[in-house]
């Protein structure tokens, strides 16, 4: 008689069709780790359409060991669907472990696909070392100025966490040929001069210069 084991009654549940069902398996791989369950959370993470189903996998291998869990999301980051590298780089960011950063380089920050860019962005300020952070925002000062309202934002919020590593960059671009990259800096870099400024309101300056025709006046 053959007896499935625990990680397969696991992969069963996460397959199940309603969102509900799903949802409760991942609660319960959560609430009851085992190293065994890593590799089908991170499996189902890929292709997992519900969000709140995505978020509780990504709550359930939190509570994993970050030994098994960090290099099965370094290796899902690199290849795959965007959907499945997108996850994979947000649960590395809850993670927070610094091994998580070896999953972040110039490629994926500058990805041509907006939400997969921006889920690197938002991993890359928690986990970059402090001897790279000044890199990182350089590498994400090169996307001032493009986008939509969305992508903007988050962009300058991303610079923002950087804190006094985003200073010298943003002042570079502040000077560049293109006036609608001299606008976003310029909003961007008021995020900084204002610490304790609330960030999101902030970050709505990007979207007024852009708004009243600024990002294609000269300033």
């Amino acid at each position: 008689m053959t007896t499935t084991t625990p990680p397969e009654q696991l992969r069963r549940a996460l397959g199940a069709p309603g969102s509900s069902g799903r949802l409760r398996a991942a609660l319960g791989a959560g609430s009851q780790p085992d190293p065994d369950y890593a590799p089908v959370l991170v499996e189902r993470c890929a292709v997992e359409p519900d969000f709140f189903v995505r978020d509780m996998l990504t709550w359930a291998l939190v509570r994993h060991p970050v030994e098994i869990t960090v290099p099965l999301l370094v290796e899902a980051a690199r290849r795959g669907p965007v959907r499945a590298r997108s996850q994979a780089l947000h649960t590395l960011s809850k993670i927070g472990d610094p091994r998580g950063w070896s999953a972040i380089d110039r490629s994926v920050l500058l990805d041509a696909d907006d939400d997969l860019a921006r889920s690197a962005w938002r991993a890359a300020v928690v986990l970059a070392p402090d001897d790279r952070r000044e890199q990182l925002a350089a590498t994400l000062a090169t996307r001032l100025g493009t986008g939509d309202s969305q992508l903007r934002r988050s962009l300058s919020r991303a610079l923002a966490a950087l804190g006094p590593a985003a200073a010298g960059p943003l002042a570079s671009a502040a000077t560049d040929d293109d006036p609608a990259v001299r606008a976003h800096a310029a909003a961007t870099a008021a995020l900084l001069d204002d610490p304790d400024a609330d960030l999101g309101a902030a970050a709505g300056e990007v979207d007024r210069y852009f708004a009243t025709g600024g990002g294609h006046a000269d300033r």
